[in-house]
């Protein structure tokens, strides 16, 4: 299966379907996470695509692909004993030894004082050479046998895997009623021998409700960030175009009312509600404008570009992503009056501890930047336009914003209580 190149698509494989993808050189890919990439260029698991241009080509499906084989691999039964098995059979194996010495110990002791004299309660030898009859000295024997044969069967802890096991199901069900499913009762050994919890911050630790909380532009904060009185007029125009043209969310407005529904990565749709609330129409700026080059976001740019067309054949650059790389490339910003003005080191120096200040307070910032673009200086030829570098140099800084994904209630107790008993949390 082949999709035809630089068409507007959109992929989403759910976990019952896994295909290995071979990346073609023409092809643009953003993911709505990081996906590592084989040398042989296929991706090797399921994953998402959101709406970009791409040219990939499907090679196989199902258990042949990559993603299939590794589930294939973990789903298999290697027989492996689990840490608590070798344990428990290396504490049988001792309390057997010593069972089998002792019973060979008494079993030594008890022959021979039977053999040499021993006497019943009544004060009768119960061994007398030459005159104890063969069967008589048998069963006694026999006896002294079952003896130690009864101290190796009772010291033998056959029913300790039994009661190992109950333990861990008993677990188990407990784990179930606090909503954490346990495939394999071995899970629960495991998670009992834990010293370290590794966990991801957005969604897990926090309510994955992404919010702009702080915003900086004009060379001074914004209080509150979505208030249109402080920004200017021409400020909120570009500001509102680069929101809905950069971006790979979308947003639905029902006929009906109620509502908007927002779509993206919960960074994207932070921006999109800032945007909503400045006054942004989504699908009219969408249309009032057409894209003619798409830089994609990815994580060793930390940034992601678009160029657009405005019906005046103007040529806008719009870029976004990490605020401290964005201004980096920022020689202007825009004043309270809308004008654009050069950007000094005080302005620059300003800006950066505005991005250290929310940064110790956990805010995700980002920058939201751009340039203009002479129309001449833009590949006709569709392949060069394809292989154009979005140039990201000379930027005006529009704003920079602060995003905010609240705690989950409890992280701040449950964190507490793994750290008090030697777990280590490490985001």
């Amino acid at each position: 299966m082949e999709f035809k190149p630089h068409l507007y698509m959109l992929l989403s494989l759910i976990s019952e379907v896994s295909l290995s993808i071979l990346l073609l050189p023409e092809m643009a890919l953003l993911c709505s996470r990081s996906v590592s990439i084989t040398n042989q260029g296929f991706i090797p698991a399921v994953f998402c695509l959101t709406f970009k241009i791409f040219a990939p080509q499907v090679t196989s499906v199902g258990t042949n692909t990559e993603w299939g084989l590794l589930m294939a691999c973990i789903s298999e039964d290697t027989g492996e004993e689990t840490p608590l098995q070798v344990r428990l059979n290396g504490v049988a194996t001792k309390i057997g030894v010593v069972a089998l010495s002792v019973a060979v110990v008494v079993l030594v002791v008890l022959l021979a004082r039977y053999f040499t004299g021993q006497k019943n309660p009544d004060g009768t030898v119960r061994f007398k050479a030459r005159k104890t009859s063969v069967s008589d000295a048998v069963d006694e024997a026999i006896k002294i046998i079952t003896v130690a044969v009864t101290i190796v069967v009772v010291t033998v802890p056959e029913g300790l895997p039994l009661a190992v096991t109950l333990t861990l199901a008993y677990s188990m069900r407990k784990m179930m009623a606090d909503k954490a499913l346990v495939r394999r009762l071995s899970a629960c050994e495991t998670m009992g021998s834990a010293t370290t919890i590794c966990s991801d911050k957005t969604g897990t630790l926090t309510l994955n409700q992404m919010t702009v909380v702080e915003a900086y532009a004009c060379g001074r904060k914004v209080d509150p960030p979505d208030s249109n009185s402080q920004l200017s007029t021409s400020l909120i125009s570009l500001l509102i175009e680069g929101i809905a043209q950069n971006s790979n969310g979308s947003v639905y407005v029902p006929e009906t009312g109620g509502d908007v529904e927002l779509s993206g990565s919960p960074t994207e749709k932070a921006i999109l509600q800032w945007g909503i609330k400045l006054g942004m129409d989504f699908e009219a700026i969408r249309s009032g404008s057409s894209i003619i080059h798409v830089f994609p976001f990815n994580s060793e740019k930390k940034r992601g570009g678009v160029a657009v067309k405005l019906p005046d054949s103007e040529v806008r650059i719009h870029w976004k992503g990490a605020a401290e790389l964005v201004l980096a490339s920022c020689t202007k910003y825009t004043d309270t009056s809308g004008h654009v003005v050069s950007m000094d080191e005080d302005k620059k120096m300003f800006f950066r501890q505005a991005i250290e200040d929310m940064a110790t307070r956990s805010l995700r910032c980002v920058a939201i930047a751009y340039r203009s673009y002479d129309i001449k200086d833009v590949p006709l030829d569709e392949e060069q336009l394809t292989e154009w570098a979005l140039p990201d140099d000379e930027l005006i800084l529009l704003v920079i914003v602060g995003i905010k994904d609240p705690c989950r209630p409890g992280v701040k107790d449950a964190v507490k209580l793994c750290q008090n008993a030697g777990v280590k949390v490490r985001l």
